[in-house]
């Protein structure tokens, strides 16, 4: 299993420096045997079903890595890695394509970086977001990610109700370090309707998203070119709300850092961090928005 997840980071791009930690903090699993026992035992409970409690899961193959020395977050991001082997063989069992599975999988990647920098650690430390990818719920397409959901409420836009009952495309919207221009995410939103379209059953196509990048007041930060402006205009925001005073849950993703108390500590070294630590200067609080977006009546 050390050399499966020496050549998946490879494949997938990790880093050289985070492949040789990562690697090394595997064969310190593998070399205490109760470590490894429990690590395996993870693997071998996955490659039964899919369907699982990954919050446990996770707490296994941390006590793996305690065992060691291994932090937790390394020890959680190794056990996906490993189980990465076995869906890969579960895309080729339900006629998946594996380009697709090498898209998703890129996921773990994108929360490598996060973790590296935010918290100094080679490893994820939101391993329990994992669950989508593994239990085969959620699926990267393109420049965005993508789950069925049902709607959360009662939404009229027009002639069309959509109820509580209606499925509806969920969209993530990862870290990938590239531009989310407007030609990706139609791309996206393309495959995803196209991915889903027997699950849906002919109903229509209804994308739906919350996101911190969805919270209106923010929105006047942002350029008119901006991309995540861009993103913004593609959804009807039906709800939206502030978090309380200092508190920024969702900050990290943007600062690369916890939030210490203070909007002051937080970097201003790109145009995007300058906007929004000026925003939060000024007294206005971060939130989050509720969108929803009908492909058909676009």
């Amino acid at each position: 299993m050390t050399n499966y997840a020496t050549r998946f980071m490879c494949e997938i791009g990790f880093e050289d420096e985070a492949i040789a930690s990562l690697s090394g903090d595997l064969e310190k699993i593998y070399s205490e045997e109760s470590a490894k026992a429990l690590f395996e035992k993870c693997i071998c409970e996955y490659d039964r079903s899919c369907e699982l409690d990954y919050t446990a899961l996770c707490k296994k193959a941390a006590k793996a890595g305690e065992i060691v020395g291994v932090h937790k977050y390394s020890a959680e991001l190794l056990l996906f890695i490993c189980l990465s082997k076995r869906l890969r063989e579960r895309y080729a069992e339900r006629g998946i394509d594996d380009s697709i599975w090498h898209d998703s999988m890129c996921d773990l990647k994108w929360k490598l970086w996060e973790c590296k920098a935010v918290k100094g650690v080679y490893g994820s430390f939101v391993a329990y977001w994992f669950d989508g990818w593994f239990n085969l719920t959620r699926f990267a397409l393109g420049r965005l990610q993508f789950e069925i959901e049902y709607a959360p409420g009662e939404y009229h836009f027009g002639t069309m109700v959509l109820t509580p009952s209606a499925k509806v495309i969920n969209v993530h919207i990862p870290r990938t370090l590239t531009p989310l221009d407007k030609e990706s995410r139609e791309d996206s939103y393309r495959r995803a309707a196209e991915f889903f379209k027997g699950e849906l059953g002919g109903a229509p196509t209804v994308f739906v998203c919350h996101s911190w990048l969805l919270y209106p007041p923010a929105e006047k930060i942002l350029p008119s070119h901006s991309n995540i402006r861009g993103f913004m205009a593609d959804y009807h925001i039906v709800q939206y709300g502030e978090n309380k005073e200092n508190e920024h849950p969702d900050m990290w993703r943007l600062f690369d850092m916890d939030f210490t108390g203070s909007a002051a500590d937080y970097p201003e070294d790109s145009s995007l961090r300058a906007a929004y630590k000026k925003f939060l200067m000024e007294g206005n609080r971060t939130g989050w928005g509720y969108g929803v977006f009908i492909a058909r009546h676009r």
